[in-house]
């Protein structure tokens, strides 16, 4: 009788847990891949933003050029009268 009472309070527990932790296993394939897709718009953030900073460095880039440009566009008009 000690040996049922002993062999229950240890299958009881462990059946327990496989039936707990069955569900979870049988997410992890979608779990996994949704992992992925999430690392996949991770990498497209970055690259986003690295292409972001050197479009705004090009865009530094030309303002510059073209306050160049109108300083001489003033110093053109300047000389000949306008």
């Amino acid at each position: 009788m000690l040996k049922w009472i002993v062999l229950a309070l240890v299958l009881v527990p462990l059946v327990l847990l496989a039936l707990a932790v069955r569900p979870v296993l049988a997410r992890l394939p979608r779990l996994r891949r949704a992992a992925l897709a999430l690392q996949r718009r991770a990498d497209e953030a970055t690259a986003l933003r690295e292409a972001a900073e050197s479009l705004q460095q090009r865009a530094e880039g030309l303002q510059s050029r073209l306050e160049t440009t109108q300083q001489r566009l003033t110093v053109i008009k300047a000389r000949r009268g306008d």
